[in-house]
Formats: C-alpha cells, sequence, structure tokens
C-alpha cells in the first residue's frame, strides 16, 4: 500500500444485523437520490472540469443555434424592395456567405476552442503522478473484479463490484476487460473510458466529500448491462485505511456452529470451484472473490442490496434476481442453504 495511507484500527464499520440493515438503507437511498449518477453534481476535480466543458460547449452550440435562426428568419420575412441582383451577382454573394458562415466562422470559434479542450482532456484522463494507491478494475459480463495494487505492482488483495477511496485523494484506475468492450463511468467522480480486451487504459478518481458513488458501464455488452453497476465509496483516510488492513487478511474462522456448517457446505458445494476465499481451500478464478463478501454493500454487480434474503435468492436462482447471469443456480436444502448464508456474512 502506498506510504500516504496510514493503516489504523481506528475505525470499524457497524457489525452485526444492525449493521448490514443500515449498509442497505445506505444503498436503498444512494440508488433513489436524484444526484445518483447525475453529470452536473460532481463531486471531484475531473467531473467539475468535464462539466465546465460541458456547459461552455452547450452555451456555444446554443449562440450558434440562435445565431442561425435569426438568419433564417431574416431571410424569410425581410422585403425585398429592390429589383433582384443578376444571377452572377448572386452567385457571388451566395458563395461569400457560404464561406464566412460555413469555413471562416467555425474555424475561428473551433480553433479558439480546440486547446482549451485539450487542456481539459490531459487534466481529466492522465492520472496523476502523486495518486495515494492503485486499482485493477477488470470488467467481465456482467461484474467487476477489483485489484488493489500494491506498490511494486503487484495484487494486494482483491474485492468485487465496489471500490473504496480516500477522500480527497487521487486514486489512479487500472482498466481492462476479459470477454467484450465495456466501459468504466462514474458520472460525479470521473468520465467514460473504455475497458478493451488485451489492452490497458488508465484514468483516476477522485471524491472530495465522503460519499457513497454509483457507476455503470457505459459501453453496451450483453443482456445484463444494463446492471452491471458498481459503486465506490469515499472514506475519510482513517477509515479507508483501517478497511484496507481488514481486507489484507484471509477470512476470518467461524466461530458459530451453524457458520461451521456453512463454511463446509460451502467447500462441498460447487461454489468452491468458481469462488475464492483466502484462508480456505477455495481457489476458483471464474467469479468474484468472496473473502470479504459480508463488508460490501450490494450483490451482483449493485444490482440488490446485500441483505440476507438477497444473498439466499442469489445462491439458490441468480436467474430470478439478474436474468442472463453466468452464475449457475445451487440448489441446496433449505438448512445448508441457512448455513452458507450465515457462513458468508460473517466474512466481513
Amino acid at each position: 500500500m502506498h506510504r500516504s495511507v496510514h493503516r489504523s484500527a481506528a475505525f470499524a464499520p457497524p457489525a452485526g444485523r444492525a449493521g448490514r440493515v443500515l449498509q442497505a438503507a445506505a444503498v436503498t437511498l444512494v440508488g433513489c437520490a436524484p444526484n445518483a449518477q447525475s453529470v452536473t453534481a460532481p463531486d471531484g476535480p475531473a467531473a467539475e472540469r468535464l462539466l465546465e466543458l460541458s456547459w461552455i460547449l452547450f452555451a456555444m452550440g446554443g449562440a450558434v443555434f440562435a445565431l442561425v435562426v435569426a438568419v433564417l428568419l431574416y431571410a424569410l420575412f425581410r422585403r425585398h424592395r429592390a429589383p433582384l441582383p443578376p444571377a452572377a451577382a448572386a452567385d457571388r454573394r451566395s458563395t461569400r456567405w457560404i464561406v464566412i458562415g460555413g469555413v471562416v466562422f467555425p474555424g475561428i470559434v473551433l480553433s479558439a476552442l480546440f486547446p482549451y479542450v485539450l487542456r481539459v482532456q490531459r487534466a481529466t484522463q492522465q492520472p496523476p503522478v502523486d495518486a495515494a494507491l492503485a486499482v485493477e478494475v477488470l470488467g467481465y459480463r456482467w461484474w467487476w473484479a477489483v485489484r488493489y495494487l500494491s506498490d511494486d505492482g503487484q495484487p494486494a488483495f482483491e474485492t468485487a463490484n465496489e471500490i473504496r477511496i480516500p477522500v480527497g485523494q487521487p486514486v489512479r484506475v487500472r482498466l481492462t476487460s476479459a470477454d467484450v468492450i465495456h466501459s468504466f463511468w462514474v458520472p460525479r467522480l470521473q468520465g467514460k473510458m473504455d475497458m478493451i480486451p488485451g489492452r490497458v487504459n488508465e484514468t483516476w478518481i477522485q471524491a472530495d466529500a465522503p460519499g457513497v458513488y454509483r457507476g455503470q458501464c457505459a459501453e453496451y455488452c450483453g443482456l445484463q448491462h444494463a446492471k452491471m453497476a458498481f459503486l465506490v465509496v469515499a472514506e475519510p483516510p482513517d477509515a479507508f485505511a483501517a478497511w484496507y488492513a481488514r481486507q489484507l487478511q484471509p477470512a476470518a474462522e467461524p466461530a458459530a456452529p451453524l457458520a461451521v456448517r456453512g463454511r463446509a457446505v460451502f467447500l462441498e458445494s460447487p461454489c468452491a470451484a468458481c469462488h475464492t476465499i483466502r484462508g480456505t481451500r477455495a481457489a476458483g478464478r471464474t467469479g468474484p472473490d468472496l473473502t470479504h463478501i459480508g463488508s460490501r454493500l450490494t450483490l451482483a454487480a449493485a444490482t440488490v442490496p446485500n441483505t440476507r434474503g438477497h444473498l439466499g435468492g442469489w445462491i439458490a436462482d441468480p436467474q430470478s434476481i439478474k436474468p442472463g447471469a453466468l452464475m449457475p443456480a445451487t440448489p441446496l436444502a433449505p438448512a445448508d442453504l441457512r448455513a452458507l448464508v450465515l457462513y458468508l456474512e460473517t466474512l466481513e
């Protein structure tokens, strides 16, 4: 982890059922908030620059539109008191207006705007050299793998569908795809960036205020494109450092007998072939890393809140929540399903 982020154990998230209820309420409020994915409510320096550019382009486009309408109305309603000029003179006048309106005027306007657009592009797309940390986001159909990188560029740990960052610090984001073209977009923090198989693109995000910011795949990628979302959770640096330190640890040993049974159910079921839980023999790479799934706010790429009911439903019948999802149903006896859900809830 980068030296600018200090590890601390002073912060601890709400635990148990009350904590999960608070998490679900937070996600629900974020999903219903009018500015959840609004480019007009920026909360980071990159999004602010992009909004400023958008307003300038909108104002210039509006001014040009108003000018064209004014000229059109003048041509329609003016009175022709003098006789029409000869055809040659009319042609010369038409050519002059075409050159002025179609070449000279756009050339002046676009030439004046072009350097500013380049500055905004450089400022918003090029990651700062003083980034607090780096994460690698890998797009799948239809979810996101998030790997936090150590100072030597190697993965420190992996999570899914949720990016936690320290408030007020830029974070470098490396983007690629495992299957088809996706697009990484957090409207309130940054513009869009494509995720292309076999290629790594880089962008950056920074949140100037604590909060939960919704991101979305902005490139149509198949049946569940609309439900391929993620959350960026911005926390004070001390809280983020404590979360980071917890994520470095393997899964905690279950204490309750029912949770112990749930771990056995997980390891003996097809789940262990697709998912990883660090600290156990489960090392599947097909699906998301579940080492600390209990601390995440949502399931199925921000499709539903991470509650006991949704977790059980997602395991038993994912198609009822996200039709077309590549995760197969896992038929379990009711008692085994309850034990498995309890075990996964303890992985915080």
